[in-house]
């Protein structure tokens, strides 16, 4: 079925649904061109997102290039988050239950010209639209790391209408976000097929005695020229992210090897979630606030 896209998008604003690490950062890169509203049924979790967004919003609209940064606000309602919006982007726990209840309200309460996109970093949005009576509207829009890492994968749900995805691979660049188009449905899309590969191999080389997250970080950049390392980014995302994501991947392919999660059950299971928990692999990091 046809899709009627939404018209004056340079006034309308963004809906981001969750408050997390990328939620957050999601709604930072959209609102160096316009406002956005954040969802999160945690009050803190909103005014913390807001805080984020506020600190940094002047510096990344003018390293893209935008003269006139927005703003975002926070609402732990979710109809009043999505009021208006051209554009909602879900950033909730990578939990197939959770995201099928969201995307049915989501297609309840938002305005009919408006996209409805998944930040899922492994499940297809073909996955949970069971409850959405207009699938033509619906995609996956899966961001990294932004500000730093701004490329973003978008992926048809199957149903998603052409002009969609074609709308949104000309309107995206104007956030400072380089979209990038997976052909056919992908588990993991395009760069976290590759990336998946790196960091389970590289937890299998902890979980197996071989070596320490530190080593590998340290050897990934004398080798590589580059800063950081595979655990360092777990970190950064989140151990229980990026559980979550393993375990999907494991209920696809019950032959990929149990110790790379069963060393992240460890430190999940100890509350050390990496940067947003003060801890992680490593335990430099300030607790947020």
């Amino acid at each position: 079925m046809p899709f009627t896209l939404p018209l004056d998008v340079r006034t309308r604003p963004v809906a981001v649904i969750g408050a997390g690490t990328l939620g957050r950062r999601i709604a930072l890169m959209f609102a160096t061109s316009g406002h956005v509203r954040i969802y999160d049924p945690a009050r803190k979790a909103g005014e913390e997102a807001v805080a984020y967004v506020a600190q940094h919003v002047s510096e990344v609209a003018a390293r893209v290039g935008s003269d006139v940064p927005g703003e975002a606000t926070a609402t732990t309602d979710l109809e009043e988050a999505v009021a208006g919006a051209w554009l909602v982007v879900e950033a909730v726990p990578e939990r197939l239950e959770l995201k099928r209840q969201i995307f049915g309200d989501l297609d309840r309460v938002a305005a009919a010209d408006t996209i409805l996109t998944s930040n899922s970093s492994s499940y297809p949005t073909s996955r949970f639209i069971d409850a959405v009576a207009r699938p033509e509207r619906v995609l996956n829009m899966h961001f990294y790391m932004p500000p730093q890492q701004v490329a973003v994968d978008l992926m048809s749900s199957g149903h998603t209408d052409r002009a969609v995805l074609d709308f949104l691979l000309r309107e995206l660049p104007r956030y400072g976000v380089h979209p990038f188009e997976a052909r056919r449905e992908s588990t993991g899309f395009i760069f976290n097929r590759i990336w998946a590969a790196i960091k389970r191999e590289s937890l299998a080389v902890v979980a197996d005695g071989v070596s320490t997250p530190q080593e590998i970080d340290r050897m990934w950049e004398i080798n590589t020229g580059l800063k950081g390392g595979p655990f360092r980014a777990m970190d950064k995302v989140g151990l229980d992210v990026v559980l979550d994501i393993e375990n999907h991947y494991a209920e696809e392919n019950p032959a990929l090897p149990a110790g790379p999660r069963e060393l992240l059950h460890r430190y999940v299971d100890a509350g050390h979630l990496g940067v947003k928990s003060g801890r992680g692999f490593y335990d430099d990091y300030r607790a947020r606030v």
